[in-house]
């Protein structure tokens, strides 16, 4: 059995930071006695003092009674329960299969670190936000300390003002940034990591002129920005670019364009597609189809790609993408495999990672476990996918390899860093 609470916590120590009260002082005003005003003296009236308004409380949007907290009969007395909510479409059909993936990924890191004081609290949502809102309002008056999931954007919005309202911490499956923050915590894959990686490495290999194709979508979109940023942010250029729809018929003008473009090996020496699955095999084709080489191109994508069954596609063979490093999550996937009897998909091990991390935390003394100051630790935190670390404003930052797509299956080229290095003083 690994070791179930160092792989998750820092050897740091966090100091509690004493709260300073400070009273003000409180005058009372005395009686006293003396002569009779003369009775030529006017009397000047007494002016009316001004009273302070009544601070009233702010309304919560989530009332939070001890006495409805869930507690089983099975627990005995004598243990102070720690609640984990957990929130997942299951009631979708669509990703009824993931959402049950993530909870038995949740479920195997609490047998794991067999902590009989941790309740876990499955929440059903449809991928609405409504959905996701009444569910976090029921864990939220169920005494739950801290909540894994929800796993889309619109869900995470809908849940972040209740628990802030209550000051539990989200630890969401969402990699929309824009989501972030106010207690809201990002445990995912957001792309705009895996660019900055991908491009890094390619740079650093003389590659410093690139073309891209997006996806027509919020996600390309999304992906558009940070490969800008990435690019620019090394002095390397886009040279080219284009957007595609997602059918097989319409991607062959965007990759023509992008042919066009590339005038023989002078105009670009990288090409960026972000996408996976059956996009990509589609996708990938068309460039070769129109005299672009990948053997004097590199083919450059996201984590995406991390599937084993690209090797099978001949012109993404030699191609490179950033993602988590494969160790830990092999390790994973084997344990999944023999607790469920299938493999799990590929995200399952965020709900891990989050669960994991949440149990950990609990077994620490003293203070709130899931304080704003313990979650945003530098040093950061180890799971299953590497190393990671939340970001004040509620973002990620994970510890990422490169890989490469061979004949024989995916192969690491650069490994992850196993350590945060901490900001520079000034």
């Amino acid at each position: 059995m690994h070791s179930k609470i160092s792989a998750y916590l820092s050897s740091t120590r966090h100091a509690l930071r004493p709260a300073l009260f400070v009273l003000g002082a409180l005058l009372l005003a005395g009686c006293s006695s003396g002569p009779k005003p003369d009775v030529h003296t006017p009397v000047q009236p007494q002016q009316p003092s001004a009273q302070q308004p009544v601070q009233q409380e702010p309304e919560r949007l989530v009332e939070r009674n001890p006495a409805n907290y869930y507690r089983p009969a099975f627990l005995p007395a004598n243990l102070d329960p720690v609640r984990i909510a957990v929130i997942l479409p299951f009631n979708n059909s669509r990703t009824q299969d993931l959402a049950n993936a993530l909870y038995n990924a949740a479920q195997l890191a609490l047998f794991e670190f067999d902590r009989p004081n941790v309740l876990m609290m499955p929440k059903a949502t449809d991928g609405s936000a409504g959905s996701a809102e009444r569910a976090a309002r029921e864990a939220l008056e169920e005494g739950a300390d801290i909540i894994l999931g929800p796993l889309f954007s619109a869900e995470v919005r809908a849940v972040k003002p209740l628990a802030a309202d209550t000051q539990v911490p989200v630890l969401a499956f969402s990699s929309d940034l824009d989501v972030a923050g106010d207690g809201v915590h990002l445990l995912s894959f957001p792309p705009s990591l895996e660019v900055d990686r991908i491009v890094d490495y390619t740079v650093l290999q003389g590659k410093t002129r690139f073309a891209a194709l997006y996806p027509q979508s919020a996600f390309g979109d999304r992906v558009r920005t940070a490969f800008n940023q990435a690019v620019a942010a090394r002095a390397a250029t886009v040279v080219a670019s284009a957007v595609y729809p997602r059918n097989a018929q319409g991607m062959y003008a965007p990759a023509k364009q992008i042919a066009q473009a590339y005038d023989g090996g002078n105009g670009f020496d990288a090409v960026f597609m972000p996408e996976g699955g059956s996009v990509i095999k589609s996708l990938a084709p068309l460039l070769p189809y129109n005299d672009v080489d990948p053997r004097q191109v590199q083919f450059i994508g996201t984590g995406q790609w991390d599937d084993p069954s690209l090797a099978r596609e001949p012109p993404l063979q030699g191609g490179l993408f950033a993602a988590p490093p494969p160790e830990g999550h092999e390790r994973f996937v084997e344990r999944y495999r023999r607790a469920y009897g299938a493999n799990p998909p590929r995200l399952a091990s965020l709900a891990y990672d989050a669960a994991g991390l949440a149990i950990a935390l609990s077994a620490r003394g003293g203070g709130n476990p899931y304080a704003e100051d313990v979650l945003t630790d530098p040093e950061g935190f180890s799971g299953v996918d590497g190393i990671f670390r939340f970001l004040p404003d509620g973002g990620i930052e994970r510890g990422l390899a490169v890989m490469q797509i061979t004949a024989s299956g995916l192969k690491q080229v650069d490994p992850a860093p196993t350590g945060f290095t901490p900001a520079p003083a000034f």
